[in-house]
């Protein structure tokens, strides 16, 4: 017999009824830090069951991304979905209801923040008055005219609607509004997909088909030299891992459910990053394409381009579909982009974000945001040079070539892992946390200006982090 519990995509095994070696008290102090840690973002740190990023040490002062209010709740990782994560670890760990409850307080908050358009945007708003601005599907969101883009910037609405997902899963479709949101929202994810199989950054309706028809990528003879099209977020979008992520986010859906239009629609965005290949001798990907399947500019420093950030998440999203489908087709674009991506590696190794269209020269920006093939003067806010994980991923790709048919649809299991976190780990964790439960480190609210007077932070990163870890360390000792 196993026990287990699912963390950050995986689910961690241990053989059931392992022991403390060292301290015998150890998992019943952990099982209390977890308790408290809990208590407290549940009762003190929760805005109507939702929560931000960061908080200051009084609760005073907060933020997500940017500056945020005692009624609004943030939707991006390690915002609302991710706290929630972290409580259905609690739970499936302990099989506390108390956990469950936390949890279902947290997928409610979601459930209030959806809206018409399926999903989520970054934010959600409680203020019954501010509320209008919006299109919650829920407690009278707004007119025609209340916002109503559903972002799939950064993992917002992906992350929700796994969360929800796993939640629905655990609750066995028993609580209506948790159901009923998140099927309403997996739907919405189909409806948005393009016919080629991509998505765009954010969307508030859904394509006409005849509309957009599916085309090959290819590289223009010339590019304009500055954004030409303002509204970008329509394009067809890998930026900021939004194919990856909407790729785990359907597969877990098929799982969990046994609905295999989900996986379909999976496979559908692997024949998308098929198509969105440029020709050599750039066979890369780009950030975005407009409707020709053209490299497209985004914002003011993000030009058509060849990426070697997106680029490589290309790679092992079709890797990752090869593992779940067996379909080669997933693999053929791979040792060709490999090869070009290699021959165009940084004299540190590293690669650009960008590459220019034809000369295959690095692009940057100043800090003015001027085009250059010079990168001695970047802002910083932007990642302009990015690792390679060219290696691992090349080694993915001999190691599944190699694995028979039968190997393969072992794989496509979730992974199994039996390193579990050390006594050590779980005893810096305790000893990190306050009497109230709370972990409390050295920081600033960045949203707060030159000004702000905070120097202690409560993150829900590390909570979250946290809360998991000592959640796999009570699965793993948890008696027969």
């Amino acid at each position: 017999m196993r026990c287990g519990v699912f963390l950050a995509g995986v689910w961690l095994v241990w053989p059931a009824g392992v022991a403390p070696a060292d301290d015998p008290g150890l998992r019943e102090r952990a099982a209390a830090g977890l308790r408290r840690a809990v208590g407290y973002f549940r009762t003190e740190v929760a805005t109507e069951g939702g929560y931000l990023w960061r908080y200051s040490e009084d609760l005073a002062r907060r933020e997500g991304e940017g500056k945020a209010t005692a009624t609004q709740v943030w939707v991006q990782p390690p915002g609302t979905p991710a706290v929630g994560l972290a409580y259905l670890a609690a739970y499936k760990a302990t099989g506390d209801r108390y956990y469950l409850d936390a949890t279902r307080e947290t997928a409610h908050a979601l459930v209030r923040g959806q809206l018409r358009s399926g999903g989520w945007a970054h934010q959600i708003e409680f203020d019954p008055a501010l509320r209008k601005r919006f299109a919650y599907r829920t407690d009278g969101g707004g007119g025609e005219r209340a916002r109503n883009v559903t972002t799939l910037d950064d993992d917002s609405t992906q992350s929700a609607v796994r969360f929800l997902v796993r939640v629905d899963a655990a609750l066995k479709g028993k609580d209506d509004r948790i159901h009923e949101a998140t099927g309403y929202a997996l739907n919405s994810l189909l409806k948005a997909q393009y016919p080629n199989g991509a998505w765009p950054h954010g969307y508030s309706g859904f394509p006409d088909p005849v509309k957009f028809p599916v085309k090959m990528a290819n590289i223009p003879e010339t590019w304009p030299r500055a954004p030409v099209k303002k509204e970008y977020w329509e394009y067809y979008t890998l930026n900021d891992n939004l194919i990856p992520d909407l790729v785990d986010t359907l597969l877990e859906a098929a799982r969990l459910t046994g609905e295999p239009k989900y996986r379909a629609a999976a496979g559908r965005a692997g024949d998308f990053l098929i198509l969105a290949q440029l020709p050599e001798p750039q066979p890369g990907w780009a950030q975005q394409y407009d409707f020709d399947m053209h490299p497209a500019w985004a914002r003011k420093f993000e030009p058509p381009a060849v990426s070697g950030g997106e680029g490589q998440g290309a790679m092992q999203t079709l890797l990752r579909l090869y593992r779940e489908t067996g379909d080669t087709k997933y693999l053929e674009p791979v040792p060709r982009a490999l090869a070009y991506y290699r021959r165009s590696r940084l004299p540190d190794g590293r690669l650009a974000r960008f590459y220019e269209l034809g000369t295959n020269k690095p692009l940057y920006f100043t800090r003015k945001y001027e085009l250059t093939h010079k990168d001695d003067d970047l802002p910083t806010h932007y990642g302009f040079q990015v690792s390679s994980r060219l290696d691992a991923i090349s080694r993915e790709y001999d190691r599944l070539r190699g694995l028979s048919p039968e190997e393969l649809k072992r794989e496509a299991k979730p992974v199994k892992h039996r390193v579990g976190p050390s006594e050590a780990q779980v005893k810096a964790v305790l000893d990190a946390q306050d009497r109230r439960g709370r972990w409390v480190e050295s920081g600033r609210l960045r949203s707060q200006g030159p000004d702000d007077p905070t120097r202690r932070v409560v993150e829900s990163r590390t909570f979250v982090r946290n809360v998991e870890l000592l959640s796999a360390y009570l699965a793993a000792t948890r008696p027969d």
